[in-house]
């Protein structure tokens, strides 16, 4: 009595799981062409989000290591803040650029730094690739400074500084080795609010941010899972215990991403990059 039901399910099972992997079958072969797009492998991240804040732990002299998990008002973790901070007295800055974008990994190959870290906003104009605001690679300066907004990393033989522009603007006079301009200011000099809630407009999105604390000392930050709006990080740092003097916003969405080398360590961007700012070990 049992046997012969049983079979009619089995069957009716087996004719379900055919046709269901039929529809895949077809879906994947009658599905629209696509334009090609460069699928960066993802590599895991040295993080445990069960630490609420890893506190700073020493990679090398002068490199530190922190990550702060964020949560929400219901306690559920939203974001992870990843920080490197760097003594300047142990490392150097500089800036890149290549026509043809490279991933991270390639980017750290061909120049040996110690840690690479997605740069600003760039703009594509017949194949071609530019940076939003005035760059300077090598010593030559390309691009048009920010009028009036936004902020600069200057590097020059003494080291690197973080500028608010409508502070300390562009002087095209100056022997700069390097530079980078990015907007909009988070943190701004003295550590007081950068981005302010009149100008919210309520856009998640993956962050990369460079800033200076009050001693001098670099701080690279990115923030991957694509919580934070704005305003919402201008107000996380400016509250923060990092004694930030400045913050600048860099590129995020896509183009978020950074690459230790030792001890290795990557949380790799999602598009191929043409500018990206680099540190050295001195």
């Amino acid at each position: 009595m049992y046997k012969p039901i049983s079979r009619i399910l089995n069957s009716s099972l087996l004719l379900i799981l055919i046709g269901t992997f039929g529809s895949i079958v077809y879906y994947l072969k009658a599905a629209p062409s696509l334009t090609p797009v460069v699928i960066l492998t993802p590599v895991p991240l040295v993080s445990d989000p069960s630490v609420p804040d890893t506190g700073w732990s020493r990679l090398q002299p002068g490199l530190e290591r922190r990550v702060i998990q964020v949560y929400d008002n219901q306690n559920g973790r939203v974001e992870s803040v990843y920080i490197w901070r760097l003594d300047q007295k142990y490392f150097r800055m500089d800036v890149a650029f290549d026509g043809t974008p490279k991933s991270l990994q390639t980017w750290q190959k061909e120049t040996n730094a110690a840690l690479v870290i997605n740069g600003g906003y760039f703009s594509i104009e017949n194949k071609r690739y530019f940076a939003d605001g005035l760059t300077i690679v090598d010593g030559k300066a390309s691009g048009s400074s920010f009028d009036g907004f936004g902020g600069m990393l200057a590097i020059d033989q003494s080291g690197a500084e973080l500028r608010w522009l409508i502070q300390k603007p562009y002087n095209s006079s100056e022997p700069l080795q390097a530079a980078l301009q990015s907007f909009p200011i988070l943190v701004q000099p003295g550590g007081q609010l950068g981005f302010g809630a009149e100008r919210e407009n309520n856009a998640r999105a993956r962050r990369t941010v460079i800033g200076q604390d009050k001693q001098g000392r670099i701080l690279l930050l990115v923030a991957p899972e694509g919580y934070f709006t704005l305003h919402q990080l201008s107000v996380y740092l400016t509250a923060s215990d990092l004694n930030l003097d400045i913050a600048v916003n860099l590129d995020g969405g896509g183009s978020t991403g950074i690459l230790v080398a030792d001890p290795r360590e990557i949380i790799p961007s999602k598009v191929l990059l043409p500018f990206v700012i680099l540190v050295y070990a001195r």
